[in-house]
């Protein structure tokens, strides 16, 4: 069940007039006022569509959209004309590993203060192994829906959005590093927050939440509260992900994620559903990491999640 448009409102001006002020935590935070607008739903066909795009550009690509290949850089042309046609501007950033050249891809919506710059972003890349439709076609389809709803919307936020893609995650996130090592430090100071996706359609699914900043935790856990969905600390991919660079740099980081090959445990199977004692995703980092390899409900849920925490705290 899904919280309703009312439920959403409601809970989006708890979480920014109440959390906000009460931890203080965010970077930038200032006097708060009820968001604007409610999230909106963000449909689960939308985001299942640009995965099957993600299949078919590996599938035409030796299998797989990994750094330096063809795949990758097809999955990355695929983002960006969504986007260009959708308003925003984009950017993409070139480097350099493994002796294979990488593009993160950068793209703002106009408007909001610039100064408080709110970021979601997922990696694009998969291993060599497969196309990486969970892994991480879903972070990277689901972090693109939610901004071509920015843009449907026309959604004026009080602060700066920007939404990014990055390359050769699976190299150990070195287009992330690439992009906040390059960033000056006037530059690290404007980012309020950095929301990651990595992994949020997984066949046997948990509802883990990042715990590495209090407000931004708070407002995931808000969202799924209102769901009745019960979620766990995320410590699976801890400081494996792209959320890494930006932390170490003191930026305030925050995130979802369904599990990988970690296994899930009879008390959360009961929690969740599920089949317990086998892993969250038993695809990981395998050539049966196709466009099969989801749970539709994760999907949803954790689709709109991430939008219900972009409108949130941006507002």
């Amino acid at each position: 069940m899904k919280l309703s448009v009312s439920g959403r409102a409601a809970a989006a001006a708890v979480v920014t007039a109440t959390t906000l002020l009460a931890t203080g935590s965010l970077a930038g935070a200032a006097p708060a006022t009820p968001a604007v607008a409610a999230a909106p739903d963000i449909p689960v066909a939308n985001v299942k569509a640009h995965l099957s795009q993600f299949q078919s550009i590996a599938t035409a690509n030796g299998g797989n959209r990994a750094h330096g290949r063809t795949g990758y850089r097809a999955s990355l042309d695929y983002v960006k004309a969504k986007l260009d046609a959708a308003g925003f501007t984009t950017t993409i950033q070139q480097f350099t590993s493994s002796g294979r050249t990488g593009y993160n891809l950068i793209a703002d919506w106009p408007g909001g203060d610039t100064t408080r710059v709110v970021m979601a972003g997922s990696h694009l890349d998969s291993v060599t192994a497969g196309p990486g439709i969970n892994d991480n076609g879903s972070g990277s389809a689901a972090v693109l829906e939610t901004a071509l709803a920015v843009s449907r919307a026309g959604l004026q936020p009080t602060r700066h959005l920007r939404f990014a893609w990055w390359g050769a995650e699976e190299l150990g996130m070195v287009g992330s590093r690439y992009y906040v090592n390059n960033l000056s430090s006037a530059n690290r100071s404007r980012i309020s927050a950095y929301l990651n996706f990595d992994m949020i359609g997984s066949p046997n699914p948990g509802y883990f939440v990042y715990d590495d900043d209090p407000t931004i935790e708070q407002t995931f856990k808000t969202y799924f509260s209102g769901l009745g969905v019960p979620t766990e600390i995320e410590t699976e991919g801890d400081g494996r992900s792209d959320h890494a660079p930006f932390k170490n740099v003191g930026i305030p980081v925050g995130g979802l994620f369904s599990g990988a090959d970690y296994v899930k445990t009879s008390a959360q199977a009961a929690k969740w559903g599920g089949t317990a004692g086998q892993p969250f995703d038993r695809c990981y980092h395998s050539s049966c990491d196709t466009i099969a390899n989801l749970n539709d409900t994760a999907l949803d849920r954790n689709a709109d999640a991430l939008a219900y925490a972009v409108w949130t705290l941006s507002s």
